[in-house]
């Protein structure tokens, strides 16, 4: 055989053994309420025994990607509250929706056999903080996953991107601020049209960093501005509340940071929160309490360096499993609640809720791990102006609500957690990088094997306006 045709017959197996490798069973459907028709947002699909999975969008809708290996795994579809979907992955039909049964456990039948039990919301929480230790990693990991980072008006999109990022921790014992690294690791899309809040944010940039005399919005005239000074200022903006460490660093952070000093969900909680035991539901075949979240007699505040981020009440709900007390979900919001917060808040937000969370979180080796995070705050770019002031008409035009008031949605699909010891000792030592504001060249070939949040068909068409008009997008 001519040496030649061996190298050639070589070159077509390694390609095919790499086209193999890195083959996907794609599933995608909808998921709907058996009894309302209505599709179920923020349901879990994913392989078992696996961290291959993701959550369906606000219209019910999911798309995922598995690797052909676990074709004959089975595929769950489940939602709080409902009865579990099961199915082998190479069984799974993308043509048939996806109905849920309500499934509701009976809070007086449980109660009645397990006296010894906490019985109380407070008491029902107060065991779920006790037994973090146990039920988080206690060691470190990490996790790949999926970001989407997003921010509107009430008219349209400003800006969008969407990021494969690593997330290193050391475990749930150590302090995120010095233990927890986040890695930008790809991009596929970059949008920007922030350009007519720029103004704003140079005002609150140069009033917060600068010793000289504060300066309104009408005493800056664009033209005069660097790009470099506009570029600042709106990063600076972007990082001071809504960077990506923040996200995982900061108080709302409230289940992995519970046991930092001054922690939300700390030794003072119950003066912060109230929480009420609501009923019992099912996951998956496993009963779980839903948790109603009040407020206590203090208000809540995130010392937010630079910011007045004080005075709120909590507002929400904690899903917490009956057998082993872990937290399987945190729905929390945070309402302006004193005077001074009530005032700023509809000043300039529009809005008295400041912070809204979601973070669901999935087992895997007996500990839970972040699977899904949702973050909305409003954004602080409507600034320098009280509404007894009188102002021109040119002035008016530049303070319209619809524009000018703003909010920012990050999200997170966590979908592989990485606990081999020689890939963690490898990740300690490389350069970690969480800038999700420097471009990087799109890679084709990656996103087409990559878990991403499936884009509700409201988003879709805000995204496709934006883009005709974005600057920054490149494939």
């Amino acid at each position: 055989m001519k040496p030649t045709f061996i190298k050639k017959t070589l070159l077509v197996l390694i390609l095919l053994s790499t086209a193999l490798s890195f083959s996907q069973t794609e599933v995608k459907n909808k998921i709907v309420d058996f009894s309302s028709l209505m599709p179920i947002e923020s349901a879990s699909i994913y392989v078992k025994e696996t961290t291959i999975g993701t959550v369906s969008n606000s219209d019910g809708k999911f798309i995922l990607q598995v690797p052909n290996e676990f074709a004959t795994d089975t595929l769950v579809i489940s939602s709080i509250g409902y009865k579990s979907y099961k199915v082998p992955v190479d069984e799974f039909d993308n043509s048939f929706e996806i109905y849920l049964e309500e499934d509701v456990a009976s809070l007086d039948e449980i109660l009645l056999v397990a006296e010894t039990r906490p019985k109380t919301g407070n008491d029902i929480v107060l065991k779920a903080i006790e037994k973090l230790v146990v039920n988080m990693p206690d060691s470190a990991y990490l996790q790949k996953g999926f970001l989407r980072h997003k921010e509107r008006n009430k008219l349209e999109f400003k800006w969008l991107i969407e990021s494969a990022i690593t997330v290193y921790d050391s475990g749930y014992g150590s302090k995120s601020a010095e233990e927890l690294k986040i890695n930008v690791d790809q991009m596929r899309k970059s949008y920007d049209l922030r350009d007519v809040d720029s103004i704003f944010s140079y005002v609150a940039y140069t009033n917060q960093t600068s010793a000289r005399s504060r300066i309104k919005p009408k005493d800056v005239n664009r033209r005069n501005l660097s790009k470099a000074q506009l570029v600042k200022a709106i990063k600076w903006n972007d990082e001071r509340v809504n960077g990506l460490q923040n996200l995982f660093e900061g108080k709302l952070n409230l289940v992995r940071n519970a046991n930092d000093p001054k922690a939300l969900f700390g030794e003072d909680m119950l003066k912060k929160h109230q929480f009420e035991l609501d009923t019992i539901l099912v996951d998956n075949d496993r009963k779980l309490y839903k948790i109603q979240i009040e407020g206590g007699e203090q208000f809540v505040g995130l010392d937010t360096e630079g910011i007045f981020n004080e005075g709120y009440t909590p507002k929400g709900w904690l899903y917490i499993y009956y057998d082993n007390y872990a937290i399987k979900k945190v729905e929390y919001e945070l309402e302006a609640a004193s005077d001074a917060q009530k005032v700023r808040s509809k000043r300039l937000f529009d809005t008295t809720v400041n912070h809204k969370l979601v973070i669901t979180y999935i087992e895997y080796d007996d500990k839970m791990y972040p699977n899904y995070v949702y973050y909305e705050t409003p954004k602080l770019v409507n600034v320098g102006i009280k509404s007894t002031q009188k102002i021109s008409k040119a002035e008016e035009a530049r303070y319209n609500k619809e524009e000018r008031y703003y909010y920012t949605v990050q999200e997170i699909l966590f979908s592989e957690i990485v606990l081999d010891k020689d890939k963690l000792a490898e990740a300690r030592q490389q350069k970690w990088d969480d800038d999700i504001f420097s471009a990087k060249p799109y890679n084709k070939s990656f996103w087409e094997n990559y878990n991403i949040l499936l884009e509700s068909e409201e988003d879709e068409q805000l995204i496709s306006d934006l883009s005709k008009r974005a600057s920054l997008f490149k494939e």
